[in-house]
């Protein structure tokens, strides 16, 4: 028998035509239900960061200072402390790193400032250091907010890691900027202290040992 010829099929374009269109009307739909669902958790989001720095704004504001916290660095500091020290008599103070023993106390004798007041720690070797040696002992003591005081142009660094580290461990820094003639440290170093606070916090390392430590922001001068 001979073999029957079939005729090959044609596309039918009107039916793929329909299929595409249809393909594309989706896509669009689908992108926008994906975007919709991300937009409640963004909002949530963004509202629960609102509440919580605004509630850390409260706290600070609100809270009544326990005791004068010091970041060494410069002589200026131990100078300003001995003032703030005369200004809230009851306050005791606690020096992370400052200026040699002997100068320190010369310092407060000075102002007048009784020396059973000072805390002088030397344990931190550079600014995330100062607040993770002593941040444990003031709690422990029941010390829950305290001035930070240090120069302006360190305060934002020392503040963000303030911020970090004192919103877990329930431990309120109200700032007391010491007035200098130098510009900001740059945003750099607040953003990589900053982010070596919340290592800290989850890993107990500073990771002071995979940098060179921090040289000391102005010469202190151990003559009287």
């Amino acid at each position: 028998m001979p073999r029957q010829y079939q005729r090959p099929l044609k596309p039918n374009r009107r039916t793929d035509n329909n299929i595409s269109a249809a393909t594309r009307r989706s896509e669009p739909k689908r992108s926008k239900r994906r975007d919709f669902l991300r937009l409640p958790w963004a909002g949530l989001l963004a509202i629960s960061a609102c509440c919580w720095v605004g509630y850390r704004q409260l706290a600070t504001q609100f809270s009544e200072p326990q005791a004068i916290f010091v970041l060494g660095g410069s002589p200026d500091r131990e100078k300003f402390a001995a003032g703030l020290a005369l200004k809230y008599p009851d306050l005791p103070l606690w020096i992370s790193s400052g200026s040699p023993e002997e100068y320190s106390y010369w310092v407060f004798d000075q102002a007048g400032v009784d020396r059973q007041r000072l805390h002088l720690d030397y344990r931190a070797v550079d600014t995330l250091t100062n607040f993770t040696t002593l941040v444990d002992d003031l709690k422990k003591r029941g010390i829950t907010s305290v001035y930070l005081v240090t120069s302006d142009y360190h305060m934002r660094r020392a503040q963000w890691i303030a911020e970090v580290i004192g919103s877990q461990r329930g431990v309120v820094f109200k700032i007391v900027p010491i007035p200098t003639d130098r510009s900001p440290e740059p945003m750099l170093k607040a953003l990589r202290d900053s982010g070596r606070a919340i290592v800290w916090l989850v890993t107990g390392y500073t990771g002071v040992s995979l940098q060179n430590l921090e040289k000391t922001e102005e010469p202190i001068k151990s003559k009287l």
